[in-house]
């Protein structure tokens, strides 16, 4: 079973000063943090933003690439977490056959803005991620550093991350 997930934006991990990509659940009850590269984090924040550029970058390229192929893709889904380190796979549907394709999480999640398809994310994987809950607001005692952080977070800044 999987959790659809929204992608709330992109931040910079105050300690490391690496990029992180925030995903929120529907409910707003579920935030999981997945550390991605510069490269990762620009091409998210383009799609975020809508911005198109002059010249395809490489996740517009394989946009292109499947769309000319009459080939399509369908969702992604972050699968699994092993040594701290995420898998993701993307669901691709071509005019007769479905395909699973291996990915880093942060490529499946810029491929899902540019094709505006669902991130899901395995219940397995959330149950053994720093996915943190921000429940509904009640108390505030013994909060975790993530929990204040994405709480004291206004979305506006997720996005704000360039490079």
């Amino acid at each position: 079973m999987a959790r659809e997930m929204l992608v709330a934006g992109v931040t910079v991990d105050p300690v490391t000063k690496s990029p992180i990509v925030v995903l929120k659940d529907r409910e707003n009850r579920c935030a999981l943090p997945i550390w991605i590269g510069l490269l990762e984090a620009n091409a998210i924040v383009l799609a975020l933003e809508g911005v198109e550029l002059p010249r395809p970058m490489t996740h517009d390229l394989m946009k292109a690439v499947l769309e000319t192929t009459g080939n399509s893709l369908r969702k992604v889904e972050i699968t699994d977490i092993r040594d701290n380190t995420y898998y993701a796979a993307l669901h691709l549907e071509g005019k007769e056959s479905r395909y699973t394709v291996d990915s880093r999480p942060s490529d499946a999640i810029a491929l899902a803005l540019r094709f505006g398809v669902p991130v899901l994310v395995s219940e397995e994987v959330l149950e053994k991620a720093i996915a943190v809950e921000t429940g509904n607001g009640e108390g505030d005692g013994g909060k975790d550093p993530w929990t204040e952080l994405l709480e004291k977070m206004d979305p506006g800044q997720f996005s704000k991350y360039k490079m």
